[in-house]
């Protein structure tokens, strides 16, 4: 994966490239949204906790097809009010951690999810070769 961040553009806001280039020839995952409830099904409350459970979900399936966070390629998260950014991005940047390519990445804010308690929803795309 290359960072793609032209220099005649503003830089990122936060930890996020503006593009990455992938190879050809790469195997691709795609993970559905993950919500944070807990195996057990509770639902804790805040983002960060919330988006702790998401990003440990979204290791196990990454682990599942036999890759790490440093594969993911982009986020997408989504968030019920603006409130809520700072805790998403505090679990964002412990999963990417020191990841060698920095993904692409989208922040939406929606209006709800499936069940109130419920703040933060995040996606990945990663990919590896072969």
């Amino acid at each position: 994966m290359r960072a793609l961040s032209p220099a005649s553009i503003a830089p990122p806001f936060a930890r996020y490239s503006h593009g990455v280039a992938l190879p050809a020839g790469v195997r691709l995952v795609r993970t559905s949204g993950q919500l944070g409830a807990a195996p057990d099904g509770t639902v804790p409350d805040g983002a960060e906790a919330q988006a702790d459970i998401c990003f440990r979900n979204i290791a196990a399936i990454l682990a599942e097809a036999e890759m790490v966070p440093a594969n993911v390629c982009h986020l997408s998260a989504y968030v019920t009010d603006r409130v809520h950014m700072t805790g998403y991005m505090a679990a964002r940047d412990r999963f990417i951690g020191s990841v060698p390519v920095l993904p692409s990445s989208t922040l939406v804010i929606v209006s709800g999810f499936t069940r109130p308690e419920f703040v933060v929803e995040v996606e990945v795309w990663a990919a590896v070769a072969g």
